[in-house]
């Protein structure tokens, strides 16, 4: 508690027991005063308390005495011990707390001790630029310069430096084709106007909020779609001012830029994207920008890193940019070269596909006869490659051209197709086969009921015999299409067991071509044939195809 309003307090106390004391008056009898006195009093040993009379005090008891009344025309008030006592222990208190107080000020105000010669302290000289006294715009003379023009203004161009630190590389978006950033962007020129003296050669650190009463580059980001200055728990600026005007000022700022990709290699693809820099207002005639240390004017974290993405290198470049309207600009590049991951695809789409394409050549070695097994296994492959097209084109953007991923998978689509045809066409074939093998039963049966009414051959000119014995078997003699059969006779019969006769009932003409039939058409009637060579030549041209694919794009 301070001493004033301890002191204030002990005031209204006391002003609080004289009206108390007032209150209570001691009267003495009027016998024992003077005959030319009729006033009341204290007794004579303890001390008197002299105040304004404010009321008679006759017909009211003594106190001390106890006497009926007193016929005076004034009293006075005497101070019982307990009050006394109360204001002893305040004043005792009142002095405690202003001694107190002188300590206290006593020693926040003694000077500094003087330290050692050989102590670290003894080192350092205090710099009468940063003093309490002296404010900081009277130092720079901020309101002595217009800050609204550039360094020597009408003169040479203004050099600025500029370095970089890359904080970290957020994300990477293939259907929006940009990147985010978050860099520590630093430049560095001179300003005369904000020299000032300093006995040790010392700089001043400044936060944001001198930054807008004096000159800065007006540097942006070309292309940029999104950027922003962190301002937790303040705005992410730094500005440090040296004697001889010299400025460095540096801002954290994170900045989403476009990319322009190209997904023709996709996903075994590397991109380079850029981030570029230049002066909005200020011409190559008002401003040069340049990097302050070359291609060590970039620095990077060693832990960045990306889920899809290994960070091969950064360099930095620079040229001039021409604007028709308002002319040429220094713009500063900074190129970073990213390589996917392509483990990441393999398991995801390039697996899957080749599982799909494999899965579709069981039907291969399925019965033939076995229609809902093979339809529905090669309508479950093709749905399901259908399925992988559509989801990786869904993560991309919309090209026109052909991704490298695009040609895998719809070569792998067109096997699991084609293995759903093979399968049409051996079904096909296979019911052609069956309708000529009845028709050919029938006709078979007519010719034998023709034979046995008639020893001839009923009317069919140049007709021809030949003995198949047991050993062809009934493919065979039923794919002679147009051969008719005969019994043999009955001594015949005993003699050569399981023979059959057959008349050839053929042209002269067509003998040499129904001969080349039979041996082209072998093949494709034999619907077993199909489905043994698809057994060699799909898995053979599929590995063919993924060695080319892997070789030219790896």
């Amino acid at each position: 508690m301070r001493p004033r309003v301890l002191f204030a307090r002990v005031v209204l106390m006391l002003r609080a027991l004289q009206r108390l004391s007032t209150n209570q008056s001691v009267c003495l009898p009027q016998s024992s005063l003077p005959s030319s006195q009729s006033t009341c009093s204290p007794q004579s040993s303890d001390p008197v308390l002299l105040l304004p009379p404010r009321r008679r005090c006759c017909g009211a008891p003594s106190i001390l005495h106890g006497d009926p009344g007193c016929h005076g025309s004034t009293s006075e008030a005497v101070m019982p011990g307990y009050l006394r006592l109360l204001f002893v222990l305040l004043c005792l208190l009142l002095i405690g707390e202003c001694r107190k107080h002188r300590s206290r000020k006593k020693r926040w105000s003694a000077p500094a001790e003087t330290p050692k010669p050989g102590s670290p302290l003894a080192k350092k000289v205090a710099d009468g630029t940063k003093s309490r006294k002296l404010k900081t715009t009277h130092l720079l003379r901020v309101d002595e310069h217009d800050f609204t023009m550039r360094p020597a203004f009408a003169g040479p161009a203004v050099p600025v430096g500029v370095d970089v630190q890359v904080e970290s590389l957020d994300s990477i978006s293939e259907v929006d084709m940009d990147f985010t950033m978050t860099l520590y962007l630093r430049h560095y020129w001179k300003d005369e106007r904000l020299a000032f003296p300093s006995a040790t050669n010392k700089s001043m650190t400044f936060d944001g909020r001198l930054v807008k009463k004096i000159w800065v580059p007006d540097v942006f980001f070309v292309h940029s779609k999104r950027s922003f200055i962190h301002d937790t728990t303040t705005d992410n600026i730094m500005l440090r001012v040296f004697p001889d005007g010299h400025v460095l000022y540096s801002l954290r700022v994170t900045v989403t830029a476009a990319c322009n990709m190209d997904f023709s290699r996709f996903p075994l693809d590397s991109q380079t994207c850029t981030l570029e820099l230049e002066s909005y207002a200020y011409t190559d005639e008002d401003l040069m920008l340049y990097w302050k240390s070359g291609d060590e004017s970039l620095s990077t974290d060693d832990r960045i890193s990306l889920s899809q993405f290994l960070i091969q290198k950064f360099h930095t470049t620079s040229r001039l940019a021409f604007y028709s309207s308002t002319g040429w600009y220094n713009r500063l590049y900074i190129n970073f070269t990213l390589r996917r991951h392509i483990f990441f695809f393999l398991l995801q789409t390039y697996f899957p596909a080749t599982l799909m394409v494999m899965l579709s050549w069981v039907s291969f070695w399925i019965d033939r006869r076995a229609v809902p097994a093979r339809v529905s296994l090669g309508i479950t492959t093709v749905l399901t490659m259908s399925t992988i097209i559509t989801g990786v084109n869904a993560s991309m953007p919309r090209v026109s051209y052909i991704k490298a991923v695009d040609i895998y998978l719809w070569v792998s689509f067109v096997f699991v197709f084609l293995s759903v045809l093979e399968y049409a066409a051996v079904n096909y074939l296979t019911t052609v086969r069956d309708g000529k093998e009845r028709k050919l039963r029938e006709k078979v049966r007519e010719q034998q009921s023709c034979s046995q009414t008639l020893p001839c051959s009923c009317g069919i000119p140049h007709t021809k015999t030949m003995m198949l014995d047991g050993t062809y078997s009934e493919a065979d003699a039923n794919s002679l299409a147009g051969y008719t059969r005969a019994s043999m006779p009955a001594e015949d019969a005993s003699d050569k067991q399981e023979q059959m006769v057959v008349h050839l009932a053929l042209d002269n003409e067509s003998t040499g071509t129904k001969r080349k039939g039979i041996r082209s058409f072998r093949i494709i009637e034999n619907t077993h044939t199909i489905d043994t060579y698809s057994r060699m030549i799909f898995p053979g041209a599929y590995i063919l195809f993924n060695l080319i694919y892997w070789c030219v794009y790896c």
